[in-house]
């Protein structure tokens, strides 16, 4: 039988990453951001603005669409203009569908971006604009829930309750990526973290801490995915994209789902890594999605490097710092490096199969899983598996 998504395994490549300064205001629009993003991408990727015929971004509310980013470039009639509702869930699946362009001949050189103005403008849960556009949010404005962090309090909770993990498991997330962040020049939040000051920290929603909760950010991510064969003759050593895959459906808040401590991830990852044809244990480093510490938790065991449970003591253990067996979020993800809805993630993926991260250097990855939000709020997710060309 044909595994799904089998066909796309290290065909296609990401051969350009390129970023803004993260600030808390960037002064200028999510536009001019995603410019200056894909500006950098082709510089690294040694390519010109003539070699773009593909454009994909994700966005929630704040975007810079794929037609005016083509227009502002200069791209007549691209191949490829793609615009994909979504936050973090869908970071992967941008990748992943410029990958599927690349590998079916619709276009050569796609770029992938997202750009936002996550803390001078556009936060998420704010008020003063209009409510989001999920049907199932009339039903929940009543009761107050409203904001990232509240949703996100429930699922800790429940997750909490059914692992026995406990606030002190959640503070050593955040602390061990603080310390993969120090060694991050591009980090917001570079200052050790002790357990004293994150018990300390104030409640955002319980069982939520103010350093169990992503730094909103202003910021832009770009991507380039062209084919593998072609990404060999430019600047750096291919990245390959051996899976990419997307999961899940409706909200877990409305579609019956009786276990909130579980995500959609859970249900894509087999799929996920029989289509890069490896397993959990061959990943060399991991880049989870981490809106809140229990996210890194939770996934950790959906994605099967851990039994239902076994999360908090891996941690504990000091098997997802620097040095362990598996390395989590070594740029010190969206907790202290900055909240780029999961594609600055993949970057970072990119920077650790090069060998090009510096002192956070994963010695010898050669695999590397990109997350993305594992299935809530929307219910969707999406994931990577690239690989180091050999």
């Amino acid at each position: 039988m044909t595994v799904p998504g089998h066909g796309l395994r290290d065909r296609t490549a990401i051969t350009g990453v390129g970023w803004t300064p993260y600030s808390k205001n960037s002064g200028v629009s999510t536009l001019e951001l995603a410019l200056r993003a894909i500006s950098a991408a082709l510089s690294d990727a040694g390519l010109g603005l003539r070699d773009i015929d593909g454009l994909v971004t994700h966005s929630v509310g704040d975007s810079a669409p794929a037609a005016a980013v083509a227009a502002c470039l200069g791209v007549r009639d691209p191949r490829l203009l793609l615009d994909l509702n979504g936050g973090g869930s869908m970071s992967s699946a941008a990748v992943g569908a410029a990958a599927t362009a690349v590998a079916a001949g619709q276009a050569e050189t796609v770029v992938v971006w997202r750009s936002l103005n996550a803390r001078s403008e556009f936060r998420m849960g704010g008020t003063g604009r209009a409510a989001p556009t999920l049907v199932e949010f009339q039903y929940q404005v009543p009761y107050g829930l409203l904001a990232p962090p509240q949703q996100y309090a429930l699922i800790g909770r429940a997750y909490l309750q059914r692992s026995g993990a406990s606030s002190e498991d959640l503070g050593r997330v955040a602390i061990s990526q603080r310390a993969h962040a120090a060694l991050n020049d591009r980090a917001l939040m570079r200052a050790p973290l002790t357990m004293d000051e994150y018990l300390g920290s104030r409640w955002i929603a319980e069982p939520l801490r103010l350093y169990d909760c992503c730094l909103e950010t202003d910021a832009a991510i770009a991507v380039i995915v062209t084919s593998a064969e072609r990404a060999r003759d430019l600047l750096h050593p291919p990245v390959l994209i051996s899976a990419a895959a997307t999961g899940g459906g409706h909200s877990y808040f409305s579609d019956g789902y009786a276990d909130l401590s579980t995500s959609a991830a859970r249900t894509m990852a087999p799929r996920l890594f029989a289509a890069a044809g490896i397993g959990p244990r061959e990943i060399s480093v991991a880049e989870l999605y981490d809106a809140f510490t229990p996210l890194v938790l939770m996934q950790l065991e959906d994605y099967g490097f851990c039994a239902p449970g076994q999360a908090a003591p891996f941690v504990a253990a000091g098997e997802t710092a620097l040095g362990g067996t598996l390395p989590v979020n070594t740029h010190g993800g969206h907790l202290s490096e900055g909240y780029v809805h999961g594609l600055n993630h993949a970057v970072e993926a990119v920077l650790q199969l090069r060998g090009v991260a510096g002192a956070r250097q994963v010695q010898g990855a050669e695999t590397a899983l990109v997350t993305g939000q594992p299935g809530y709020v929307s219910g969707v997710t999406s994931a990577l598996v690239l690989r180091r060309d050999s």
